[in-house]
């Protein structure tokens, strides 16, 4: 799930500090940040540049932009790079806009902080 936020540290300041969910990477560069969530593999990203969107982790954005399309939805953005794998944004029949995400590069490498490192294969 992606939530803006008006700057990184606001949103780490209510979502990690006051609700808890511990910061597994930042990545200012970019203006996200994202927090682990409880039972499971599920994340918060916070961004200072994105709309409130839902994001759907997937293990090839290409192939489920094919599977999207062919159920009836449609692509709003055609597949883009990001550091640790690609992105394509698609629109269901009702309007609804999801972020569809693989990490076909990896995970983020991180200081203590959260502060992004690198990415690192997997």
């Amino acid at each position: 799930m992606q939530v803006p936020v008006p700057t990184l540290d606001d949103g780490l300041r209510f979502y990690a500090e006051s609700l808890r969910h511990r910061l597994k990477w930042r990545n200012d560069a970019i203006g996200q940040a994202g927090l682990e969530l409880p039972d499971g593999d599920s994340e918060l990203v916070l961004t200072t540049g994105n709309r409130y969107e839902p994001n759907w982790l997937v293990n090839d954005v290409p192939s489920a932009i094919a599977t999207f399309v062919a159920a009836g939805g449609t692509v709003i953005s055609d597949l883009t790079d990001i550091p640790v794998g690609r992105v394509a944004v698609v629109q269901d029949p009702f309007g609804n806009m999801l972020i569809l995400v693989d990490l076909s590069k990896g995970l983020y490498t991180t200081k203590s902080d959260g502060t992004v490192t690198g990415v690192h294969p997997s």
